[in-house]
């Protein structure tokens, strides 16, 4: 339900969204009751185009509900960037090589090598999306960065720091849940997550980085 509240944003993007509501109390629309009532905890979140809104629970029959516009909780906060996730693009034959969006899921100490893989696998025609590092320092309105939602597979960059890092567990359980398919580049020996275990697993630890490449970009393009 909440993907259909994401569209619905989407569709006021023309509006002005730079006037302030500095009211103390937030009314939204409640689906529910059928009617304007006051919004219990307010919390200001984005949509994946950047439209601000204000996401809460009716203070009548507790339903979630939502309101589009700036608000005086936006007013410290940084306003993202809008997130667009394309289809890959297409070779000189204008045939798709890949047509799955791929998610680089690292954590920060590996941002290099995140970076190097992303470039080697755009280049071939296997289009990636490789979040910043504050990706997970914004409310979305879906609850999940919309990069999450769109890219259709995901490469998970291993490491003993990864495996502990909080915002790269949440992204690939979110894709497991999902049942979107999650690929293992791994740079270290790592204890391996549950869930992980029975996924295609590509071990950059070693010096043929060219062979376990094509390797990987194989069994992304299957």
């Amino acid at each position: 339900m909440s993907d259909n509240f994401d569209e619905q944003f989407d569709a006021y993007d023309d509006l002005d969204d730079d006037l302030d509501d500095l009211d103390d109390e937030v009314e939204a629309y409640c689906m529910t009751c059928k009617e304007k009532t006051p919004m219990d905890d307010p919390e200001a979140i984005w949509t994946r185009r950047g439209t601000p809104g204000t996401r809460g629970v009716c203070s009548i029959c507790g339903t979630t509900v939502f309101r589009m516009g700036k608000t005086a909780a936006h007013a410290s906060l940084k306003r993202p960037e809008p997130v667009q996730v394309a289809d890959a693009p297409r070779s000189r034959g204008g045939r798709r090589v890949v047509s799955a969006v791929t998610y680089i899921n690292y954590s920060v100490p590996d941002a290099e090598f995140a970076a190097i893989l992303a470039e080697d696998l755009n280049r071939i025609g296997i289009q990636t999306w490789v979040p910043d590092e504050n990706v997970d320092q914004v409310q979305w309105a879906t609850g999940v960065h919309p990069a999450l939602a769109e890219c259709k597979q995901m490469i998970v960059i291993l490491t003993p720091l990864a495996a502990k890092a909080t915002a790269v567990s949440e992204a690939w359980q979110f894709f497991v849940r999902n049942r979107k398919p999650v690929f293992i580049v791994q740079l270290a020996p790592t204890e391996m997550p549950p869930e992980l275990r029975t996924k295609p697993r590509f071990d950059f630890s070693g010096d043929d980085y060219k062979q376990t490449f094509r390797q990987l970009v194989q069994a992304l393009a299957d």
